[in-house]
């Protein structure tokens, strides 16, 4: 049994060595596989706030279209911020908005996907958080109080590990 399967199975960190000192997971022995993994994010804020993101009357520009190309660009940067995070090929990477005015909340939802030795669960969460956090700077202007919540991974498929899904 491999140290990293043997840490799996007794539910150990990864990212520490024997000695407890951080470090990077070895991957090259993992096989490449195709992997995909969903975020979101969501952003609470007045319901003034998000007619105004609707209607095109933010003076900023285009809320969700910078928040879709800031999310995309995020992704693309996660080995760059994240310390232990591999830099990895993303095959593709997919922005998606969901207004609810009822709760005057719009969650931001990452799909990203790679074919590669590890999986892309940080890229879609990196992607997910900054595309809320542009919606944030976009409109604190006219809304200090918006609140960014519930960014959690909904979905991740492929590798060892297999498929989670968030209930």
């Amino acid at each position: 049994m491999s140290a990293e399967k043997s840490r799996r199975e007794r539910k150990e960190l990864t990212h520490l060595d024997e000695k407890g000192r951080s470090r990077m997971v070895d991957i090259s022995s993992k096989r490449v596989t195709v992997r995909t993994a969903v975020a979101r994010a969501v952003i609470e804020m007045e319901r003034d706030t998000l007619d105004l993101i609707l209607n095109s009357g933010i003076e900023k520009g285009d809320v969700l279209g910078t928040a879709r190309i800031a999310g995309i660009m995020a992704a693309k940067k996660t080995g760059e911020l994240i310390p232990m995070c591999h830099p990895i090929s993303i095959t593709a990477v997919e922005m998606d908005f969901q207004v609810d005015r009822k709760t005057s909340t719009i969650t931001a939802l990452a799909t990203t996907r790679t074919r590669d030795r590890t999986g892309v669960e940080m890229e879609a969460l990196t992607a997910a958080s900054v595309a809320a956090l542009t919606i944030y700077d976009m409109c604190k202007a006219v809304d200090r109080s918006m609140t960014i919540n519930s960014v959690q991974l909904v979905k991740k498929s492929g590798g060892r590990s297999g498929t989670y899904t968030r209930e």
